[in-house]
């Protein structure tokens, strides 16, 4: 009993995952949305800043999260009301609506390469979007979810999406509306 006393509270509201490969989106909207009013958090600092990793995998330059671990210990850190909820593990915690952000494969691979990115790093991501496992893995949680492909938009433009969505825009967003198996194709 005294643990169930003790432990912090868990927020009340609506989370919303906005997540997708790096470098779909999600941080640059994330900063228009936060700009505009709504309450973002970016959950790689929150991963940090709560030491909620395990490792660090020094191949693939990031840290080692357990999606199980980081879904148990991150609900107490999330403030009360609506949150945004950025980054490309944010679909694997409990949310009420995930926006998988997607962005042309192609494109994508230019991306992620001006970061200087290692061509190994940029071609698993750029194969991951390829694949779809990110909303593969959205749409197994069995939440609500939306697509949006952020290849062409701006930056104002996928936060607009964005809003569309959290009004109740979901035909449009509807899942299976983005399709890269023509590209895919044209890599063999």
């Amino acid at each position: 009993m005294d643990a169930i006393l003790s432990a912090p509270p868990v927020p009340t509201g609506v989370i919303v995952s906005i997540t997708g490969t790096p470098g779909t989106g999600k941080s640059s909207a994330g900063r228009i949305l936060a700009a505009r009013g709504r309450k973002v958090i970016e959950l790689g600092d929150l991963i940090k800043e709560h030491h909620l990793y395990e490792g660090r995998d020094e191949e693939r330059g990031s840290l080692e999260v357990d999606p199980d671990v980081l879904a148990e210990r991150l609900p107490p850190l999330l403030p009360n009301g609506e949150v945004l909820l950025i980054g490309h593990l944010s679909h694997l915690v409990p949310t009420d609506l995930i926006i998988v952000l997607r962005c042309r494969p192609s494109v994508l691979e230019k991306r992620l390469a001006a970061r200087g990115w290692p061509e190994a790093k940029v071609r698993e991501n750029v194969e991951a979007e390829a694949l779809d496992v990110i909303l593969v893995e959205a749409v197994e949680s069995e939440r609500e979810t939306a697509e949006v492909d952020t290849t062409a938009m701006t930056v104002e433009q996928v936060a607009d999406a964005v809003e569309e969505i959290l009004g109740g825009e979901r035909q449009k967003y509807a899942v299976g509306n983005v399709d890269w198996s023509q590209e895919v194709l044209d890599w063999y």
